[in-house]
């Protein structure tokens, strides 16, 4: 029997080049921000066809907040990207604790039924000391 789905599949577009998302100077510590974005789309790398989902972001700021706009535009940028489901959802946390560095930050995708199913798909990021020392050490190499 064939492998319907390869090893090319699994990683498409974990890599590919997105728009950076900005951020601006947090005012006030120990608030969450939850963001939510309705009418995602993206494409299923083996078949073609549109994934349609809703993706909620949740995080507590530190010093920094997302900006808004950049963050619609990063979002646009999946619109015709072969991605799969569990791998926007990672790359969105990925890409946002890059971004902003925030105290924890969990970033949801919940999809649109295809063919009987639908999907739910949650990843996490919390800031530890290990993570604050890393940061730290990496600012000051400039990084």
């Amino acid at each position: 029997m064939t492998k319907a789905y390869t090893d090319d599949h699994a990683a498409a577009g974990i890599k590919a080049p997105l728009p950076a998302i900005e951020t601006w100077p947090n005012q006030f510590p120990g608030y969450e921000i939850e963001i939510a974005v309705p009418e995602f789309t993206s494409v299923c790398p083996k078949t073609g066809l549109p994934d349609f989902g809703t993706i909620t972001i949740r995080y507590v700021p530190d010093k920094l907040c997302l900006e808004l706009k950049s963050l619609k535009m990063y979002t646009l940028a999946y619109r015709d990207l072969g991605i799969f489901q569990e791998n926007v959802v990672n790359c969105f946390l990925r890409d946002i604790v890059k971004a902003c560095r925030p105290v924890r930050a969990t970033v949801t995708g919940e999809f649109e039924s295809r063919g009987g199913l639908s999907s739910r798909m949650v990843a996490a990021y919390e800031k530890t000391e290990h993570t604050r020392q890393k940061i730290r050490s990496e600012s000051r190499r400039g990084r």
